[in-house]
């Protein structure tokens, strides 16, 4: 039986990259399907990727880590420190097709461990309603919808977690 193991990474190898493009072009086709019908145009989605080169997730004020479902890399998380004993989650991320395994849980789980470890008390996140199976994970995990801590255009609702 294959199982899950999630270990830290660093943001800028081959697997992060493969990682977030997989994970922004999801969020991204979903925001461009619901307010235009059609996927995300490729110059828009190539922009989109750079732009967040992910170096706020290096050590030692943030980490990526990732879950690896046997020798496959299919999970992602990024934590970075945001002061005054509060982290905040990034890149939340399940391979569509690993979704169901265990993967999220194994992914929370190691970066609830990660934020205890960067000194952090307190989790928090953002993420836009249509994430429906994240919020999901999110709740299911004890996370608590918190007023805004941050604003961003894809900003919609908040998350805490006492650590």
């Amino acid at each position: 039986m294959t199982s899950w193991t999630v270990r830290p990474e660093p943001y800028d190898s081959a697997t992060a990259a493969a990682l977030w493009r997989a994970y922004y072009t999801e969020v991204s086709d979903r925001w461009y399907v619901r307010e235009t019908g059609r996927g995300t145009p490729p110059g828009e989605l190539e922009r989109g990727v750079a732009a967040e080169g992910g170096s706020d997730l290096a050590p030692p004020s943030g980490t990526l880590l990732v879950g690896w479902y046997g020798e496959v890399p299919g999970a992602s998380a990024g934590l970075r420190l945001l002061g005054s004993g509060r982290a905040e989650l990034k890149r939340v991320y399940v391979h569509g097709a690993l979704r169901g395994s265990g993967g999220g849980t194994a992914l929370m789980t190691a970066a609830e461990e990660a934020a205890r470890d960067l000194g952090a008390r307190e989790l928090v996140l953002d993420t836009r309603l249509d994430l429906v199976e994240a919020r999901a994970l999110y709740t299911r995990h004890g996370f608590r919808e918190i007023p805004a801590y941050a604003s961003g255009p894809y900003s919609e609702i908040w998350y805490g977690k006492q650590l």
